[in-house]
């Protein structure tokens, strides 16, 4: 497997990063295989894992660690901080008080005592900038992490950050984690070229457009929805399964699996250093890892921009972030009084 490099750290990664948040009870509650899996991904050259705390309340992150006994020196290692982990009010949130204890937290689940990349979840509107990054800086500094990053951040917030990392002299972020896809592609307009800019890597999580893009999902089709107790919004998105029409007489004609073919887009723009597979079984790892060489020629490459457009979603990403301008009513409605006044 060639490696990349992670922006400007200086740190190589393999272009296929190992998710774990399918190892637990998400996804898949047997510790064993887990560890299999992730055993069988590093010995096909795989050196790039990431994991978060939230997932499954930081059963992911138990069970990597228990994986990578012996092997902890060869992998890249992220995680991640932001979301709640249990019911009180500031065990959640990019704030200093947050930040430090939940590190601590993570790294005794890990069993290892430092983190090559810790990454910032999601953004959060209630806390500085400065203060979150004035808390990861004092993480480098005491060498518990190598290096900091963000996920799923708006380009002006990316930018933004950059700023205060470099007025206020605090470690700035060397990465970020935006949701990428053929059926997402709206961070080719600002979000890539910017981490370009700034020298970042750019690990890409749902690169199979959160299930769609395997194949599996069609226009006329019974979906099995047992598992996930109901049919996620996207499976039913007729913008989406237009796309995905297209490409299947596509991948048939370049005889490729589906798969193969989404991550192979993934991984081919300039900007993208590494796309996250998130597999449950050994099956689906096993896939994956088949398609880990292929290369699209432009051909296929312009008749994908013409089924989906380069900086454009065929539909919205259901677990994307949504900035609060745009999620809450009273920040994009002037009060009625106010209106009516004009």
């Amino acid at each position: 497997m060639k490696y990349r490099m992670l922006g400007r750290t200086g740190i190589e990664v393999s272009p296929y990063c190992l998710g774990a948040m399918m190892f637990g009870a998400m996804g898949n509650p047997d510790h064993d295989d887990s560890i299999r899996i992730i055993h069988r991904a590093l010995d096909a050259g795989i050196n790039f894992i990431d994991t978060a705390d939230v997932y499954s309340g930081g059963e992911s992150e138990e069970i990597v660690g228990k994986a990578l006994k012996g092997r902890r020196d060869d992998v890249v290692l992220a995680s991640k901080v932001h979301y709640p982990m249990g019911d009180g009010s500031n065990h959640r949130g990019n704030s200093r008080r947050w930040i430090i204890a939940a590190v601590e937290n993570s790294l005794r689940r890990l069993q290892t005592d430092h983190l090559d990349l810790y990454q910032v979840h999601r953004p959060d509107p209630m806390v500085d900038v400065e203060e979150t990054l004035s808390a990861l800086s004092d993480l480098i500094h005491s060498g518990k992490v190598r290096a900091i990053g963000a996920s799923s951040f708006p380009a002006s917030e990316i930018v933004e950050a950059q700023w205060v990392a470099e007025r206020r002299g605090l470690e700035r972020f060397r990465t970020e984690q935006p949701p990428y896809s053929i059926v997402n592609r709206s961070i080719e307009r600002e979000v890539l070229p910017i981490c370009q800019r700034y020298g970042m890597g750019t690990l890409v999580w749902s690169p199979l457009g959160q299930g769609l893009l395997t194949g599996r999902h069609r226009k006329g089709r019974q979906i099995d929805t047992h598992r996930s107790g109901g049919m996620p919004q996207h499976f039913s998105d007729e913008r989406k399964l237009d796309v995905v029409e297209q490409l299947v007489p596509l991948a048939e004609k370049a005889g490729l699996p589906m798969t193969h073919l989404a991550m192979a887009f993934a991984i081919a723009h300039p900007g993208v250093t590494s796309a996250i597979i998130g597999p449950r079984t050994m099956e689906q790892l096993e896939d994956l890892l088949a398609g880990a060489d292929v290369t699209l020629d432009e051909e296929i490459l312009d008749r994908i921009d013409e089924i989906a457009p380069p900086g454009t979603d065929a539909g919205p990403n259901d677990v994307a972030y949504t900035p609060p301008a745009v999620s809450e009513v009273s920040l994009r409605r002037r009060p009625v009084a106010e209106r009516s006044a004009t």
